[in-house]
C-alpha cells in the first residue's frame, strides 16, 4: 500500500445556484491551485451537569460544526475566451457579480490618447476592460454607445480598424455567491474531498513574487468525503465522480511581468518592488439557527480593500506626487496589471485609492517608500474592477 503523492492532486471551482447546494463541476472548471487547506471543527460546549464523576462524559453527536478554507493558485493563461478562466468562480464569489464577458471590438478612431472610439456599438460599462495587444485598460466613463474613456493610454498606437481582444470583468455587488471547491486526487481510491457553501471573505493577491499568486479563503457550509459521504449533503444523491480528464496544458505567469500606473494623471511607475492587493467581505454565516448543524446562508458586511506597496524613490516629479497626494489626503487611482502577453492579462483597477504617509526603508542601497494599509473607497460598489485579457 503505497503513500498519496500530494502531486497527483486536482483541483476544480464551480459556482453554486443557491447557498450550500453544491455545483456540478466540468473540465473547464479546473484551476492550477498550489494548496488548498480545510478544517472543520466541531463546537465544544461546557458540560455542567453532575455526574457523580470527575470523569468526561463526553460531548452529544449532532453538535454545530465550523469550517474553513484556505486556496492558493497561481495566475495561468487564458486559454479559451468564449468562457470565464477557470478560477473566475473564485473572483465571482469575492466580488459579487458574474463575469461581464466582452468580445473583440474594432478600432475606429482614438482621439485622445485615453479616448476610443469603435466602428460597432460597444457595450461597455464603467469599470470593465479593454484589451489591445500586450495592455489591459479599464473603461472609466462611457462617453456614447460608439465610444469611451480609458484610465490609461495604451502603449503602443491603435490604428483605425485594429481589434481589441476579449476581457473577462469581475466587479463588486451587494450580495455574494457562493462556490464549491472539488479536491481530487489519484489514486480514485484516496479520500476524495468536496467543500460546499465556500464564502470568499478574503482575496489577496501577490504581485512582483516568483509567480503572481491568488489566495482565496473563508468559511464554509461543509465539507464532504468520499469516505463518509451520506445522501443529502450539499444536496447530492452520491458523492460526485471527478470529471472526466482532458488535457491540461497551461502556462503560469512570471511574478514579474506587468504594468503600475499610479496618480491622478494616472503615470506608468517602473519602481515598484512589491504589491499586496486584499479584499475583505466581512462575510458571517447563518450557522446560529435552531434546528440545523450547518450554515444555512451567509451575508456580507462591509467590503474593505487595502493595497500595500514599496517603490524606490526618484526625484521625479511623479514620485514626489504620490508623497504628497499622501500627505493631503488626496485619493489617486491605481491599476497594477499582471503580465504581459495577450491572453495572460489580469488588471486589477482602483478609481480612488487613499494613499498613507509612506515609511522611509534605507536600510539597502537603494532607499524605498513603503505604503501599508492604502484603502480604497468609491460611492456604491464601484471600488475595485479585477479583469482578465
Amino acid at each position: 500500500m503505497a503513500y498519496i503523492s500530494s502531486k497527483d492532486n486536482r483541483f476544480y471551482v464551480a459556482i453554486e445556484q443557491s447557498y450550500g447546494q453544491a455545483a456540478a463541476s466540468g473540465a473547464l472548471n479546473r484551476i492550477p491551485a498550489v494548496k488548498l487547506t480545510t478544517q472543520q471543527e466541531r463546537e465544544r460546549t461546557n458540560r455542567k451537569d453532575k455526574t457523580g464523576s470527575r470523569t468526561f462524559a463526553g460531548f452529544p453527536a449532532g453538535g454545530r460544526r465550523t469550517t474553513t478554507f484556505e486556496l492558493q493558485t497561481y495566475m495561468r493563461d487564458w486559454s479559451d475566451p468564449s468562457k470565464e478562466p477557470g478560477y473566475g468562480p473564485l473572483f465571482q464569489a469575492c466580488l459579487g457579480r458574474p463575469a461581464a464577458m466582452s468580445g473583440p471590438l474594432s478600432v475606429s478612431s482614438v482621439a485622445s490618447p485615453n479616448r476610443v472610439m469603435f466602428g460597432t456599438p460597444h457595450g461597455l460599462t464603467p469599470g470593465q476592460a479593454v484589451a489591445y495587444g500586450a495592455d489591459l485598460r479599464f473603461v472609466v466613463a462611457v462617453v456614447d454607445d460608439h465610444s469611451v474613456q480609458l484610465n490609461a493610454p495604451f502603449s503602443a498606437p491603435v490604428a483605425s480598424g485594429a481589434m481589441t481582444g476579449p476581457t473577462a470583468t469581475y466587479l463588486p455587488s451587494s450580495d455574494l455567491s457562493s462556490a464549491t471547491i472539488f479536491d481530487a486526487w489519484s489514486p480514485g481510491t484516496a479520500v476524495q474531498r468536496l467543500i460546499y457553501g465556500a464564502a470568499v471573505d478574503q482575496l489577496q493577491i501577490g504581485v512582483n513574487g516568483d509567480f503572481h499568486t491568488f489566495q482565496f479563503s473563508g468559511p464554509a457550509c461543509d465539507v464532504a468525503d468520499s469516505a463518509s459521504f451520506q445522501q443529502g449533503q450539499g444536496g447530492l444523491n452520491a458523492f460526485p465522480a471527478e470529471p472526466v480528464l482532458a488535457t491540461y496544458d497551461y502556462s503560469i505567469i512570471p511574478g514579474h511581468l506587468g504594468q503600475v500606473w499610479l496618480g491622478s494623471a494616472p503615470d506608468q511607475f517602473f519602481t515598484l518592488t512589491a504589491a499586496t492587493v486584499k479584499v475583505t467581505n466581512q462575510a458571517n454565516l447563518r450557522d446560529h439557527e435552531f434546528g440545523s448543524t450547518y450554515a444555512r446562508g451567509m451575508s456580507a458586511g462591509m467590503r474593505s480593500i487595502e493595497v500595500d506597496f514599496s517603490i524606490y524613490q526618484q526625484d521625479d516629479t511623479q514620485t514626489k506626487a504620490l508623497y504628497q497626494a499622501a500627505r493631503q489626503e488626496s485619493p489617486i487611482s491605481a491599476m497594477i496589471q499582471l503580465g504581459q502577453q495577450p491572453g495572460q492579462l489580469a488588471g486589477i483597477y482602483l478609481q480612488d485609492l487613499m494613499l498613507t504617509t509612506p515609511a522611509f526603508d534605507d536600510g539597502e542601497d537603494r532607499q524605498q517608500w513603503i505604503f501599508k494599509n492604502c484603502r480604497a473607497q468609491g460611492i456604491s460598489d464601484d471600488e475595485i474592477s479585477i479583469a482578465f485579457g
